[in-house]
């Protein structure tokens, strides 16, 4: 594993003004717990307990805590999946559980094992009247937001995945990358086909011209920054990359528009609903670079992630009757957070901030692992989420709220 020096992430050091311990601010469930009207349900793709330590001694320092340490509920997930060739799950069988309350195989999106499909958190939340979105920096219909808005047997079926978001489940706000997948091959959209950075991206959908379907179903189509600010209120469609919002086996994470800017749009348009919403929000980058063993990249998205965790928190705050869920669906990478002292070939040093210490990133793979990952929760009802649960466990709390 290649060693980086301090140097070379000194640019990284940037990232972490915003990481200082204070008190947060009064949580809805203090007190009289209003009814919950809003869910909020963040994934930190590949996330579990190294992964936010790490996070929190280069963001914030041994003295502090990131965003996502500041909610007063903390509890444990399993990720086992329902799969005969594997007890370590992947992103749809884990958000699947999530979604529908059972768990199902590896590559299975909110069907159960025998392909049946299942009723999913945010088809229910929709026919109970609120108003659903999602946001990730992965495609739109990549295996974690899909499982909450579609069901397939198989996660790269993800041009009838798109299909059926505006078909069936109808989420009011749809943001992140993508685009490949929603027109027909041949027909390249706002993103140039065959990209330098990288020449395999390329439209290649089979369900004809879905961007060209959203616009007669209601939605504001929009593929730039400037675009997405600009939008006015109603159904928004928004898809700023071919594919990952980022580079996914390059060294480069640099979103067109951030995780936290399109929360902050996504939240601002789906709280005009009287009768509350529910929003999935993901963080890809966490996932992907881990993956590659590339710490620099996952204290990065680290970063971004509790930035947007940060915007989540400011709403809840502000609207009693926000539930704010915060967990991974999954860890990858076998990561473990080491002293440099006998470890001078593991992935670091990174500087652990407000003092002269550093730490290492050790990674023992480049797949998936079956360790439990942290949840955390803000708001009414977020003491349901101490204790250690099943992964299913989250469909069991947030049904009775979400469902008609």
């Amino acid at each position: 594993m290649r060693k980086l020096v301090v140097p070379v992430i000194a640019g990284l050091l940037a990232l972490t003004g915003l990481y200082l311990l204070k008190k947060p601010p009064a949580a809805a469930s203090e007190g009289v717990a209003p009814a919950v009207r809003n869910v909020i349900f963040i994934n930190g793709d590949g996330m579990a307990a190294a992964h936010r330590e790490a996070g929190r001694l280069f963001l914030a320092g041994p003295d502090g805590s990131l965003a996502m340490d500041r909610f007063l509920c903390t509890g444990q997930l399993t990720t086992s999946p329902a799969d005969p060739a594997s007890a370590v799950t992947d992103s749809a069988a884990g958000a699947s559980a999530w979604a529908t309350g059972q768990r199902t195989y590896n590559g299975a999106i909110s069907v159960d094992t025998h392909g049946k499909a299942l009723p999913t958190l945010g088809i229910e939340a929709k026919r109970a009247g609120r108003a659903t979105g999602l946001v990730t920096t992965s495609q739109v219909t990549d295996a974690s937001p899909a499982a909450f808005f579609a069901n397939s047997t198989d996660r790269n079926a993800e041009d009838d995945i798109a299909r059926q978001y505006l078909e069936v489940s109808q989420p009011d706000v749809i943001l992140g990358g993508g685009e490949d997948w929603w027109l027909p091959a041949g027909r390249a959209g706002a993103h140039p086909d065959h990209p330098a950075a990288d020449p395999t991206e390329a439209s290649l959908g089979t369900e004809g011209d879905l961007i060209a379907a959203a616009g007669r179903a209601g939605y504001q189509y929009v593929s730039t920054a400037g675009q997405l600010a600009a939008a006015g209120p109603g159904k928004l469609l928004g898809l700023f990359a071919n594919e990952e919002m980022f580079q996914q086996d390059g060294d480069v994470y640099e979103p067109p528009v951030s995780l936290a800017t399109m929360t902050q749009k996504a939240l601002g348009t789906l709280s005009t609903d009287p009768d509350g919403f529910f929003l999935f929000v993901e963080e890809e980058a966490i996932d992907e670079f881990a993956h590659a063993n590339n710490g620099r990249r996952v204290l990065q998205a680290m970063g971004e992630l509790d930035r947007t965790v940060a915007v989540a928190q400011s709403f809840a705050a502000a609207h009693p009757g926000t539930l704010v869920i915060v967990t991974g669906d999954h860890e990858t990478g076998g990561l473990a957070v080491e002293d440099p002292a006998g470890n001078p070939g593991e992935d670091g040093p990174f500087p652990v901030k407000g003092t002269k210490l550093t730490f290492v990133m050790e990674w023992t793979t480049t797949g998936h692992t079956a360790q439990d990952v942290p949840v955390s929760a803000y708001g009414p009802l977020a003491d349901r989420f101490t204790g250690k649960h099943p992964n299913t466990y989250v469909h069991e709390v947030l049904a009775p709220l979400l469902a008609p």
